[in-house]
This record gives structure tokens, C-alpha cells and sequence, in this order.
């Protein structure tokens, strides 16, 4: 019983504290809000009606929270190993190239399309070309993160840093390629590459305005949990998260844990790359550097690298980030507002990890052992 309470509140404790350290920063934002001069209650009503206040909006905040659910697994998987990977913009981004060449590649055969081509692609199935996609997006992404991994444990590169400046040098090798090699030359205005033709794009939910992306993102959180949570593959890295020496000891293949984590984290949001130029872009540009990579990171803190609770706090920061046009319009506020709140959700949970482990409503009152007796003190003659 005593184990079964220590759980239940440990629970209790992982739940609350995120949810405290939310509505505080929405406390903040509203003094924000106020200091520009604008009606806090007002703003937050405006945010819950264009996120979540009927069906057409709540789709514009579900297509938001597809990427997030994928990004937020890049950070989520490998903080079980006890690494701190922030290289989520850099994967999506390179997920983003490898779909494109794929998709490119098994449309028309070649990078650059003639019109002979662009007219008569060849002629392959459109599942066969999305798969091709998405398997380019995954290889690309998983390999970008999986480098970081080697670089930890091969070199004892710290992985925060290495994946920070890797975010650069994609966003950097992205530009080089649509502006250069794999340019289309009718992107006049915003250099992109050769669209994939709409036939092997993704294609929406019945019914709705959702894309399939969606339900890869759930799929991918649900397969994560049970991966770490549930395969001895998972308990092993968890095992080496808690203490590599002690991994080792044991005979725990601490390398090779390190970078099959870090690529199955790195494929998740290549896939998240592979969505947005499928159902998204249509093509590979600028536009695949849209932040969902470093909101990924804030999504996979609140949910303390749970991918079960990431998918839930994906749909909460995608109808904020799903807001921000409405702020602009009805309150003459920039877009970039729901930045803010972002900044603020994260400065605010950041502080709360420190509270873990701390606050007695979550501890079990220890309980004191009684006054020894005077017959029990009584020294023996």
C-alpha cells in the first residue's frame, strides 16, 4: 500500500506542477497583455475561441499540433537516456529535404524535371511515392540526430550544443539547395524546389481539413510509449539514462543505445519534415523553417518526456501557436504574441523542474518512531 500511495502521488505531482506552471505563465501573459495596453480576459478569450471554440477552428489547431507530436518525440526519446537534444528544427528540416528528393526522385525520375517530364511523371502508384517519402524524411531526419549521438558518446561532444549549431547547418543547406542546385526556376519570388505533383501529396481526412499527418503523429507517441515503457529495449535505456556506469556494469550496449535512441528520435521529425512538404508546402522551401522544431522542445518539457502526454500538450501549444492570426486581426497585436507566451510557458517550467521532489503536499508524512519506554531504558543489574 505504501508503494502503491508513493506512486500515486508522485503522479499526482507529475500532473499538477506542469499544469501550475501553465496557468502561471498565462498570469504573466495577461500582465504582458495588459502592459500593451489590451484586455487580458479579452485575449484569453480570444485564444480559447480560435483554438478551441468550434469544430473548423479546433482543425486549425489539430494540423498546428501534427508536427509538434513528431518534434516533440526528438527531444522526449533521448532525455530517457539522459540526453538533452534541441537539434528538433534541424531534423524536421532535413526530413523535409529527403522527402522532397524522394518524392522528386520517384515522380519524375530526376531533381530537375524538363517539361517533357513535369507532363508525363512516372506513372508510380501514390502510396508507393509516399512511402518513398516518408522513408526518405525518416532516414534523413534519423541520421541528422543519430550524428549527435555518435558525436556524445564517440567524442564526448555535449549533445546540446552539437544539435543547437546543426539546427544552422540545415536551415543553411536547405537554402543552398532551393536556391541553387534544386531550384525550380519559376520560384521567382521565393526560391523553392520542383513542386511533387498533387496526386502523391497527402490528402486530407474525409470530411475534414486535417491531413493524414495527424495520425502519424499519434501513431509515433503511441508507438514511443510502449517502446520505452514496455520492450526490454526501452528498459535498457532507460537503465542507461539512470546510470551509464551502472549500464555498463551490467553489460548494456551503451554506445549503440545512445544512437539507435537518437535516431529513432531524429525519424520522428524528419517525419514531421516528410508532412509538411506532403501535405503542407508541396514542395521544399524556406516555409519548412516554421518553428514547429522548437516548440517541439516546450511540448516534450510540459510533458515530461512522456510521448502519450506530448501528444496532449501538441494540441494545447498548436491551438495557441493556431491563435496567433486571430490576435493580430481582432486585437491589433503582432503575430509573433504567441511567441511570447511560448517563452513564457517554458522560462516557467523550466523553474518548476526544481520543484520536484520538493513540495510536502506530495511527500508522505514520515512517521515517527515513539519515546523509548523507561522499562526498556532501565539499565540491566
Amino acid at each position: 500500500m505504501a508503494l502503491n500511495r508513493s506512486n500515486w502521488r508522485a503522479t499526482a505531482e507529475a500532473i499538477a506542477i506542469p499544469i501550475v506552471a501553465i496557468l502561471f505563465a498565462l498570469i504573466l501573459f495577461g500582465i504582458f497583455c495588459a502592459f500593451c495596453g489590451k484586455n487580458p480576459l479579452s485575449i484569453y478569450g480570444a485564444i480559447y475561441s480560435t483554438a478551441f471554440g468550434n469544430w473548423r477552428t479546433f482543425q486549425g489547431t489539430l494540423l498546428r499540433a501534427a508536427p509538434l507530436m513528431l518534434t516533440a518525440l526528438c527531444t522526449a526519446l533521448p532525455a530517457r537516456l539522459g540526453l538533452m537534444i534541441i537539434g528538433n528544427e534541424g531534423a524536421l528540416v532535413m526530413g523535409g529535404i529527403g522527402a522532397t528528393i524522394a518524392g522528386l526522385m520517384l515522380s519524375y525520375g530526376s531533381l530537375l524535371p524538363n517539361v517533357d517530364q513535369v507532363k508525363n511523371t512516372l506513372g508510380l502508384p501514390s502510396l508507393t511515392v509516399q512511402i518513398g517519402m516518408a522513408l526518405g524524411g525518416i532516414l534523413f531526419g534519423g541520421l541528422w540526430i543519430a550524428a549527435v549521438g555518435a558525436l556524445r558518446h564517440y567524442r564526448a561532444v555535449n549533445e546540446t550544443i552539437s544539435s543547437l549549431l546543426m539546427n544552422y547547418i540545415a536551415i543553411a543547406l536547405l537554402n543552398h539547395l532551393v536556391e541553387g542546385p534544386m531550384k525550380d526556376p519559376a520560384s521567382l519570388n521565393k526560391p523553392s524546389s520542383f513542386p511533387i505533383p498533387d496526386a502523391y501529396q497527402l490528402s486530407n481526412i474525409s470530411g475534414t481539413r486535417i491531413h493524414y499527418g495527424l495520425l502519424y503523429g499519434l501513431i509515433a507517441c503511441i508507438i514511443s510509449y510502449f517502446l520505452i515503457q514496455h520492450t526490454t529495449f526501452g528498459f535498457a535505456a532507460r537503465t542507461a539514462g539512470g546510470n551509464v556506469k551502472a549500464a555498463r556494469i551490467a553489460g548494456l550496449p551503451v554506445g549503440k543505445l545512445t544512437v539507435i535512441i537518437c535516431f529513432l528520435a531524429g525519424s520522428c521529425a524528419g517525419l514531421a519534415g516528410m508532412v509538411e512538404v506532403a501535405a503542407v508546402q508541396g514542395q521544399a522551401n524556406g516555409s519548412l523553417v516554421a518553428g514547429y522544431g522548437y516548440a517541439g522542445i516546450l511540448v516534450a518539457f510540459v510533458a515530461r518526456y512522456n510521448p502519450l502526454a506530448a501528444a496532449i500538450v501538441a494540441v494545447l501549444l498548436g491551438g495557441i501557436i493556431n491563435s496567433g492570426g486571430a490576435l493580430q486581426r481582432t486585437f491589433n497585436m503582432p503575430d509573433a504574441t504567441v511567441l511570447v507566451f511560448q517563452g513564457l510557458v517554458f522560462i516557467v517550467v523550466l523553474y518548476s523542474e526544481s520543484l520536484y521532489g520538493r513540495l510536502k503536499i506530495f511527500k508522505e508524512a514520515e512517521v515517527k518512531a515513539p519515546p523509548p519506554s523507561a522499562a526498556s531504558t532501565a539499565v540491566p543489574v
